[in-house]
């Protein structure tokens, strides 16, 4: 792959540093600049960049050198999508890394709603998706066949949506919704501004922490190869800080689901195989242990260095005054 000038890669740099601009609102944002979205094995990232024609650059930047190694311009205003408030990665390049979906700039709950679908690898389009409403990006099934968006259903709130379905394979918006098989049936559509994910080692669950107008979190669930989806509400006290404040992580090969606050205390663990939520609770502080008995060990040894020192000098004292010696 051809290395980019000098010139692209100062241009580029400077994009990297400055904050992301927020280019639309609602559970996922699309975005300019910053981190863009990351390989899965975190080897280089791809960011989109205003070229200030109208048109956007995209790069593929190495993470270790923070080197630009290709380019392609598109026509238009497109970024990524963003979870929360920029913390995290960008959202839409397939497990493989063949294929990247990007979104239009364009204001939020707009008449219409378009999508780019390159092949970053050969720099090349693959198609342009165009819908009727306002749609945003969600997820990508592993072998990027299946695109989900999230639709609102409001006009003038964008706490509430449905996620949808794309066929990406024969172009087609799928009826109906993703709806949660375990969801509340009085409950229309979901509601909420998504905080955080993480996603299964093989790509095929995402998971998604939403924090409800209300100020209540829940985890949204989504299988990316089935189509199916899950909503797990988790338990909040009016004294929690914000839902903001909690992170998402994988154990037990994938088999639970441990949210956890940015400080790394433990909240609330999720079994994945039940969808049973329960109270997270610290381990014994090994680490703390091994530390202070390390600390011990050190103080013993040096101790005993001192007493031989000690009982050494004394020897060589009785000695000398045996032999009669100063």
């Amino acid at each position: 792959m051809r290395r980019v000038s000098l010139c692209l890669a100062v241009v580029v740099a400077a994009g990297l540093v400055l904050a992301p601009t927020a280019l639309a609102d609602g559970p996922i944002f699309v975005t300019q600049g910053g981190a863009g979205v990351t390989s899965h094995n975190g080897a280089y990232h791809y960011v989109a960049l205003a070229n200030g024609t109208g048109a956007t650059l995209l790069v593929k930047v190495y993470t270790a050198g923070t080197a630009v190694y290709g380019s392609m311009t598109l026509p238009g205003s497109w970024g990524t999508a963003l979870i929360g408030n920029g913390g995290q990665s960008g959202q839409g390049l397939s497990r493989d890394g063949r294929t990247l979906v990007l979104e239009s700039t364009s204001a939020p709950l707009r008449s219409s709603s378009k999508f780019l679908v390159v092949n970053p690898t050969h720099w090349k389009v693959l198609k342009l998706i165009t819908l009727a409403g306002s749609f945003t990006f969600d997820a990508l099934s592993p072998d990027a066949s299946k695109m989900y968006l999230i639709q609102y259903t409001s006009s003038t709130d964008l706490s509430h949506y449905v996620v949808r379905e794309y066929d990406l394979r024969t172009n087609r918006l799928l009826p109906g919704e993703i709806a949660a098989r375990d969801g509340d049936e009085d409950e229309p559509t979901m509601a909420g501004y998504a905080q955080t994910r993480t996603t299964s080692a093989d790509g095929r669950w995402v998971y998604t922490l939403y924090e409800k107008p209300a100020g209540t979190p829940f985890v949204h669930a989504l299988d990316t190869v089935a189509g199916v989806a899950h909503c797990i509400d988790l338990p909040w006290a009016r004294t929690n800080t914000g839902a903001y404040n909690l992170l998402l992580s994988l154990h037990d090969h994938d088999r639970m689901l441990a949210v956890h606050w940015r400080s790394g205390r433990p909240y609330v663990n999720v079994a994945l195989d039940s969808w049973t939520v329960s109270e997270a609770r610290a381990g014994f502080p090994w680490t703390w242990v091994g530390a202070g008995i390390g600390a011990l060990a050190v103080l013993a040894a040096g101790a005993a260095l001192l007493l031989r020192r000690r009982r050494s000098e004394e020897l060589q004292q009785h000695a000398g005054q045996e032999l009669g010696l100063a």
